[in-house]
């Protein structure tokens, strides 16, 4: 996880660097990180099974920068609300898991409430 660390010092350090800290207020920040989730779920549109996964194997690259844009914004905004994004997806998973549990959950693609 350092290498989670180390990333998200070069984004603080790109950010910095080009002083882009002032128009980083908390909403830009979420929105930004919604823009490029939809440009994720753009790859995706009007596909089929077998045509996502032709897609991937032509356009790898391309999907790979969408999600590598979904974290850095992810990662921005952590850093510029002081989280801990690898203690914070401890804490989640640990709760999840209670939420989920194998036995009930195993196979199965139902949400918690309905378990």
């Amino acid at each position: 996880m350092s290498d989670l660390k180390s990333l998200q010092e070069k984004i603080a350090q790109f950010v910095a660097d080009r002083d882009w800290g002032q128009f980083h207020n908390l909403k830009d920040l979420a929105i930004s990180l919604n823009l490029e989730a939809s440009e994720v779920l753009e790859h995706f549109q009007w596909k089929n099974e077998r045509e996502m996964t032709e897609y991937i194997k032509e356009n790898k690259d391309e999907v790979a920068d969408e999600l590598a844009d979904v974290l850095y914004w992810v990662l921005l905004m952590a850093n510029n609300m002081d989280i801990d994004v690898v203690a914070a997806s401890e804490r989640k998973l640990e709760r999840n898991a209670k939420k989920y549990p194998i036995e009930k959950s195993k196979g199965n693609h139902k949400k918690y409430t309905e378990l």
